[in-house]
């Protein structure tokens, strides 16, 4: 309460220490090596928030493409839906948090 530390700063660093240490490192799964350039960018854009017709948009390519790569991406993942789809690229560190 008057400014000081409750805890050396010895003590502080050993406990942030222990702390960070106990974070582990985003892994890539090995089944996103199963992806191709192309479905790690669908991916991508869907963790964005895009809908299946601004990814087509986006990639220039028709809204049926757009679906099937992540009708794809759902079996290549075994994701439950598009919400899982979004957490593994975000769990996996395919895009920034």
């Amino acid at each position: 309460m008057r400014g000081q530390a409750l805890l050396s700063p010895s003590v502080t660093r050993r406990v942030i220490d222990a702390d960070v240490a106990e974070v582990p490192e985003p892994k890539r799964p090995d089944r996103l090596d199963l992806l191709t350039r192309r479905g790690t960018e669908v991916l991508r854009l869907l963790a964005a928030g895009l809908s299946n017709h601004e990814i087509a948009q986006r990639l220039v390519i028709s809204p049926l493409t757009a679906k099937t790569y992540v009708s794809r991406l759902l079996t290549k993942l075994d994701a439950r839906d598009r919400a899982q789809l979004v957490v593994i690229a975000y769990e996996t560190a395919l895009v920034n948090r």
